[in-house]
């Protein structure tokens, strides 16, 4: 699988990636460790237990991630989310939160099979 492929099951934007990072090497080095992040953990967490504030800042924080690897569907969907928590007076809307969940999974499935074949 090359990182063209990968981006496209991902819903990415791989031109996007190139344009920000320029080399191959340094885009596939920041999307595994992507694998590491924490923030949709931090999300998870955080929406279950009902706080808004701190589901704010992972949502947001996700967010930035996905838009600066051109994870673009990610980002679309938890920029969705992140601007619904803005005014930190609601919890998370399930349907948005499970749009994020399931683009998450989408990402993670992605650049698993990705590095399976490195």
């Amino acid at each position: 699988m090359t990182l063209q492929e990968c981006y496209a099951m991902m819903h990415g934007n791989y031109e996007d990636a190139r344009s920000r990072l320029a080399m191959d090497k340094l885009i596939e080095k920041f999307m595994l460790k992507f694998l590491d992040d924490t923030s949709m953990d931090l999300l998870n967490k955080s929406v279950a237990a009902g706080d808004v504030q701190e589901s704010f800042r992972a949502a947001h924080t996700l967010k930035g991630v996905a838009a600066n690897l051109a994870f673009t569907e990610l980002m679309e969907r938890v920029s969705e989310l992140t601007e619904q928590l803005r005014p930190c007076s609601a919890p998370a809307d399930e349907a948005l939160y499970q749009k994020v969940k399931e683009s998450y999974d989408l990402t993670i499935h992605a650049i698993e099979a990705y590095k399976a074949q490195i």
